[in-house]
């Protein structure tokens, strides 16, 4: 089967709006935690409508080379399977736990990846605040091996559907903790908003899409703390609303870079965020190494420029 009988997000759409409307009216009347700015909102739901006009643009290439690889595929795997289902469930899960910890840990993917970080307020809104370069930087890529093993088109295209509605309803501070063995092998609102967070002690962790079990795994998994509340946006935040500026500012600033220091091209493209040639920026290793050390620790969130921030 080539095309999906369903999009899981285009049906959720509605809920999205009225679940973010919700959020608000009861921010309103103190009936649940969530922050709003009318111009951060607009911010990311253009961002949302921006990245959705792109996919349109993008779809062909992506269709065209999962389709190819999908015809040289080793076995063929039947939709109509249940361990099928399993099997695509965890294996694109995983995949994207892989596509979410490149696209922090090297800077030519944290350009597409940036806007999506770039809100200063965590609520529902911000989980459609998308990057409108990410066919761009071909991360969509790193799905292919999942048609070269035999899945059909569509069973990827629905997973990855399935994955991103699951993640909408964590871009919220309404929602405390859920029961331990949830938070235990689910990703959650606790989770994410670590994941979201600019405190140095949160930087660069909690990459999971579905299940937070390859973060414990891999290493990158960080609880939140009751004694270190979460700062959202950027080491640096950009300080506008300039939808532009929000949607291209560290591809303008990858590209002056290298125009800068040709020499080092391919550190700056493809180093971690925040690497440089002579060292007078940080990457995420080196703001938490400073904020450990005993002399670091009082002003651990002045970084002169990190993986979180706008170098234009």
């Amino acid at each position: 089967m080539i095309k999906p009988e369903f999009d899981p997000v285009a049906l959720a759409t509605p809920f999205f709006i009225l679940t973010i409307i919700l959020e608000i009216v009861l921010a309103r009347f103190r009936k649940a935690d969530a922050r709003y700015e009318a111009k951060d909102t607009a911010v990311s739901l253009a961002m949302g409508l921006g990245s959705s006009v792109a996919g349109v643009i993008t779809a062909g290439v992506v269709f065209a080379a999962t389709i190819w690889v999908y015809e040289h595929r080793l076995f063929t795997i039947p939709m109509t399977a249940i361990w099928a289902w399993v099997l695509i469930f965890l294996l694109e899960d995983l995949t994207y736990y892989w596509f979410h910890r490149l696209s922090h840990e090297r800077r030519f993917w944290w350009v597409a990846h940036v806007n999506h970080h770039s809100s200063q307020h965590y609520n529902l809104s911000t989980a459609l605040r998308q990057t409108w370069t990410g066919g761009v930087a071909g991360t969509w890529a790193l799905w292919l091996p999942l048609a070269f093993f035999g899945f059909p088109p569509a069973m990827i295209a629905i997973q990855k559907g399935i994955s991103l509605v699951y993640q909408y309803w964590i871009h919220t501070e309404a929602i405390r903790r859920m029961p331990r063995w949830f938070e235990a092998i689910f990703n959650t609102p606790s989770h994410h908003r670590v994941h979201h967070a600019r405190n140095p002690v949160y930087l660069d962790r909690n990459y999971a899409g579905i299940l937070i079990v390859w973060d414990r795994l891999f290493g990158t998994f960080q609880a939140e703390l009751d004694a270190e509340p979460c700062r959202y946006g950027l080491v640096k935040n950009l300080g506008t609303f300039n939808i532009l500026r929000v949607a291209f500012h560290e591809w303008i600033a990858t590209f002056q870079d290298v125009v800068r220091h040709p020499r080092y091209a391919l550190g700056y493209i493809f180093g971690p965020p925040g690497w440089s040639h002579d060292g007078s920026r940080e990457t995420s290793a080196m703001i938490k190494a400073r904020a450990l050390s005993p002399a670091g620790a009082a002003g651990s969130d002045r970084s002169p420029a990190g993986p979180r921030e706008s170098h234009a």
